[in-house]
């Protein structure tokens, strides 16, 4: 048996992967002790917080120019810097309760590549 050890916490890189009323605040928190990575597949959100600007007001213009450890990305290989993932996708249910699991899916499928013996992913 191969055993794989753990990111040492001086190595964590994390990566937030979808950048919404979740995502957003969880990656502002983390950047203050880590350096982290917010990804979201929509390009005009990542040049809006870019600029500190968060159109959903989950946080504050301050917050983001004091996130100096967070970047922001709609670019898939950025990914690859990372070896903590933290998925933060919507999933939405329909009229029977049931989720939709697809946002999931493809955020796993996005994050596929940029895996590494000992990366951690949280859902």
């Amino acid at each position: 048996m191969h055993v794989v050890s753990l990111p040492s916490l001086a190595d964590v890189h994390i990566g937030v992967i979808g950048l919404g009323y979740v995502g957003l605040p969880l990656a502002v928190a983390f950047s203050r002790q880590r350096p982290t990575l917010g990804f979201d597949i929509d390009q005009r959100r990542v040049t809006e917080l870019k600029q500190q600007k968060d159109a959903t007001l989950e946080v504050s213009a301050d917050e983001l120019r004091a996130a100096v450890q967070l970047s922001f990305s709609h670019d898939a290989a950025d990914l690859k810097r990372c070896n903590v993932f933290i998925i933060t996708v919507p999933t939405p249910i329909d009229d029977f309760k049931r989720p939709d699991l697809r946002p999931l899916e493809s955020a796993t499928r996005f994050i596929a590549s940029a895996l590494k013996p000992g990366s951690v992913v949280i859902y």
